[in-house]
């Protein structure tokens, strides 16, 4: 003899069989998608576009942006995922689909359960995905996450609101956000590499121009050459320099020029450069005393709002190496 009780009150029949409408392994996937996987893929594309904002030279307040995002969209996740089946019996998924996770007895499920169940799902992940895929052959379509905390997913009245127009505004908004996130960091880095290329082909065609007005001087007009050198240099690098000049200025005046012969630009910025230079020169005031000089250094660059670029450091290399000039 076979006693089958109410449904609703007892879930196993004398003979073992299952008397609940039990959810189906379609409809449990496709919740999941809606749940999980779709909040999963914008946070992966976030991720992504954070890292790279890191690793790669880019304005510093882009990575926040997309961590300030991401931790929206978690939050979103765990209060469709934890509370809303906590406090209204669905999610988002599980409410398209009409599908309720409950206890085993059919009582409902709070939220820290539904937050350990969620948790004990890696164990369904870490048996390469088995636990997963268990409901296929359990009769209670359970997976290991379910009988680890005695639960299980079943056919349920869906809400009464339209769900599927909220799940189609909710794909429309992730979709949004992703392509949102991607032509900001399109925008962003694509004006900041213009901006480095400008700045890089800047450097390279006046730093050494830049480098030889800083360092030579004429005999009649050395005080007016200094001053126009100080004009290329930063307020930081300028007493600096200026005490150089002073130095200079007291050996006598005489004539020094230099030439760039080779440059190499090491690294750029929108607002700083920095660069390696090879110079030549020749230094006194007639043919019998000229001497021939080398030298190699290393200028440090920052671009000043209506000034253009300015020298805020040289350093010296290669010492001035100072010969007779060739007949």
């Amino acid at each position: 003899m076979t006693a089958v009780l109410d449904a609703k009150t007892n879930t196993i029949a004398d003979d073992g069989s299952s008397t609940v409408d039990l959810a189906s392994f379609g409809a449990r996937a496709g919740a999941f998608a809606i749940d999980v996987l779709l909040g999963i893929g914008v946070l992966a594309v976030l991720a992504i576009l954070g890292v790279s904002a890191i690793t790669v030279s880019r304005p510093g307040w882009l990575w926040i942006v997309y961590a300030a995002a991401a931790a929206v969209v978690f939050l979103l996740m765990a209060i469709n995922r934890l509370l809303l089946p906590a406090t209204t019996d669905w999610s988002l998924g599980r409410g398209l689909f009409g599908i309720a996770v409950v206890r085993r007895d059919g009582g409902a499920v709070g939220a820290w359960r539904l937050l350990a169940r969620d948790v004990a799902h890696l164990l369904d992940t870490a048996a390469l995905f088995v636990g997963w895929l268990w409901p296929l052959w359990d009769r209670r379509r359970r997976t290991f996450a379910d009988l680890l905390l005695r639960t299980e997913v079943r056919r349920a009245d869906p809400p009464q609101r339209d769900m599927r127009r909220l799940t189609a505004k909710v794909l429309v908004a992730a979709v949004v956000v992703c392509a949102a996130a991607v032509a900001l960091n399109f925008f962003v880095v694509y004006r900041h590499e213009q901006a480095v290329n400008q700045a890089r082909q800047d450097i390279t065609e006046n730093g050494p121009r830049i480098v030889e007005q800083l360092l030579s001087y004429h005999q009649d007009t050395m005080q007016d050459d200094f001053k126009r050198a100080q004009s290329l240099a930063t307020d930081s690098y300028r007493s600096q320099l200026a005490a150089q000049q002073e130095t200079a200025g007291k050996a006598g005046a005489t004539t020094n020029e230099y030439f760039a012969v080779s440059s190499a630009v090491l690294s750029a910025t929108p607002e700083r450069a920095e660069m390696l230079v090879a110079l030549q020169g020749q230094r006194g005031n007639d043919v019998e005393t000229l001497q021939f000089i080398t030298a190699t250094v290393r200028v440090d660059f920052v671009k000043s709002r209506g000034s253009g670029w300015r020298v805020s450091n040289l350093t010296v290399l290669k010492k001035p190496n100072i010969g007779q000039a060739p007949q």
